[in-house]
């Protein structure tokens, strides 16, 4: 998508992103890395069944993986 004059951006929209994957016609979909906000937007459009393993906070900078394979986390 194009954001600004001389340089193009990647943008968060979770219901095109449904729409696509509906298109797929994908059986299940894993949501992983979404904000909790988007995840709903997501699940709401999408048709096959869905479930969400992992969504972004702001506890771990936007990084909830970390704490799966940090040996260290405050």
């Amino acid at each position: 998508m194009q954001i600004g004059c001389k340089r193009v951006e990647t943008i968060c929209n979770p219901v095109r992103q449904a729409m696509v994957l509906n298109d797929l016609d994908t059986s299940l979909n894993i949501i992983t890395g979404l904000c909790i906000g988007h995840d709903t937007l997501s699940a709401k459009y999408l048709s096959a069944p869905v479930i969400t393993f992992i969504v972004k906070d702001r506890v771990t900078c936007l990084n909830p993986a970390v704490v799966h394979y940090s040996g260290y986390f405050r």
